[in-house]
């Protein structure tokens, strides 16, 4: 059965990004790729992705940094929404379909697109936030990194209850997987 998880890190109080949307405090960080609750291992029953319009940004910002965009490669192969209001550049080739829909509608086509694996919410805080409105998320998979940033773009905007069903510590990390109580 497919599961809708948000697979993140965040600062020890709670930020996802700084308000200027940068991830240099997290990048520096040191990981064990084959420790607790690992990218590789989750991304591995992930089918379909979906991320906000700030998070694709940074990927072209981050990925393609002084590349022409006809050399612009998308990471991945697996379906992928980008919610937005906006225009954004297209990455030739890419598996992504723009939205300007609520997060239910478009659901159903990423549970079906992903055929049985599992639903990746690659960000932000606020898009996991309203899969979370409308009863559609499952999970958080949470890396806490060892540094407060004082102000940024929050984890999750929103109350939501949750119930812890593992933690380890990965390299510089603590990392918790939640399911969402009902």
């Amino acid at each position: 059965m497919s599961r809708t998880v948000f697979y993140t890190a965040t600062s020890l109080d709670g930020f996802i990004a700084t308000s200027d949307d940068s991830l240099a405090w997290l990048l520096t960080r040191a990981q064990d790729e084959d420790g607790p609750l690992n990218y590789t291992e989750f991304f591995r029953d992930v089918g379909a992705m979906a991320m906000g319009s700030t998070t694709y940004e940074w990927v072209i910002n981050h990925e393609f940094k002084d590349k022409d965009p006809a050399d612009w490669v998308w990471p991945y192969s697996i379906p992928g929404w980008v919610f937005t209001h906006r225009e954004l550049p297209v990455i030739p080739n890419s598996t992504i379909t723009f939205v300007r829909d609520e997060v239910g509608p478009v659901h159903q086509q990423m549970v079906e697109a992903a055929a049985g694996q599992n639903v990746w919410i690659v960000g932000g805080g606020d898009l996991a936030g309203q899969f979370a409105d409308a009863g559609l998320l499952d999970e958080l998979i949470v890396y806490l990194a060892p540094v407060t940033l004082g102000a940024g773009k929050p984890l999750m905007p929103r109350h939501l209850e949750l119930k812890v069903e593992e933690v380890g510590r990965n390299g510089e990390f603590a990392c918790a997987r939640y399911s969402v109580v009902r």
